[in-house]
């Protein structure tokens, strides 16, 4: 009686997973040793791109590998898993999601497995959980696949302030931020490199995005600017050597908005005139800007017009 079952079981998980032929390969770099990212484009997910546009890869130690998001279509995921395997034979033991995009989340359930842990932000469930109807509606319509509530895999381990995680002659401190980019944003730091992987607190050549709080994000910057990092990875964009100069053009960008906005307020101008007018001398300095930038003013102006109150 074992055969037959055994035979199930092992046709049912050929059934729940892509074939090996059909993953198709992801482009990795080797940025410093035992950390590797795939590098996205700048473009607007789609259904060319199926999402695929941000900066994911994972971190390698002695006794297990920690996996920096997860990529932004299933399949992404899967090929991400593939290329671990193809590197190394150490198990995986955790998948950090650093925020709740779906450029970063969307892989992984190519990940939930007996023995790795989820770790995100103490906020992330939550966002995941509000966020989820109206991905999976986007995912469909806009990227060319669905999404179950399955792909939606919460943290297993919530970050409150810091979490530190060793992975075996390799210990990352993670750290759960104050709202910036999102109100769910992780930075993990690699002690022995000195690489401070940021996801989307750093974008290098895209317009970055606040969907969160500007003065929070400029806030967090500050605090990461004190960090002792050879090594910076964005969200998007290449790796960076530069640090903290890293972080100049998107702080530069991002206090050009705090005070044109400021400004506007100041003078009883409406939202719609600051949307039309903040900001523009940026615009030859980034990637994406006409997508990106009146969303961010918007989202920027209805916090700034009540700092006083």
């Amino acid at each position: 009686m074992k055969v037959p079952v055994i035979a199930l079981i092992l046709s049912l998980t050929a059934l729940n997973a892509p074939a090996q032929t059909d993953i198709p390969k992801l482009s990795l770099q080797q940025v410093a040793p035992g950390i590797y990212v795939h590098q996205g484009v700048h473009e607007l997910p789609d259904s060319h791109n199926r999402g695929e546009i941000a900066n994911i890869g994972f971190i390698v130690g002695q006794r297990c590998v920690a996996v920096i998001d997860t990529g932004g279509s299933p399949e992404q995921g899967h090929a991400l898993r593939s290329a671990i395997e193809s590197i190394t034979t150490i198990p995986i033991c955790y998948v950090i999601n650093t925020h709740v995009h779906p450029d970063h989340i969307y892989g992984n359930i190519a990940f939930k497995q007996p023995g790795v842990s989820f770790i995100g932000h103490h906020k992330l469930a939550e966002a995941m959980a509000m966020r989820a109807p109206f991905y999976q509606e986007k995912a469909e319509r806009d990227l060319g696949f669905s999404l179950k509530i399955e792909n939606f895999v919460p943290p297993d381990h919530s970050v409150r302030d810091t979490l530190v995680l060793e992975l075996g002659a390799r210990t990352l401190l993670l750290r759960a931020h104050k709202t910036s980019h999102t109100d769910n944003d992780l930075s993990i730091y690699d002690a022995q490199t000195k690489t401070l992987w940021l996801a989307d607190l750093l974008f290098m050549g895209h317009l970055p995005v606040v969907d969160g709080s500007l003065n929070g994000w400029l806030a967090t910057i500050e605090q990461l600017k004190t960090i002792d990092a050879k090594l910076a990875i964005p969200g998007h964009g290449p790796v960076s050597a530069d640090w903290p100069g890293a972080l100049e053009p998107e702080e530069r960008y991002l206090k050009t908005l705090q005070s044109e906005i400021r400004a506007f307020i100041k003078d009883d101008k409406t939202m719609e005139d600051a949307m039309e007018n903040v900001g523009l001398s940026a615009r030859d300095d980034w990637q994406l800007f006409d997508e990106f930038h009146k969303r961010n003013i918007s989202t920027a102006f209805a916090e700034l017009e009540w700092e006083d109150d």
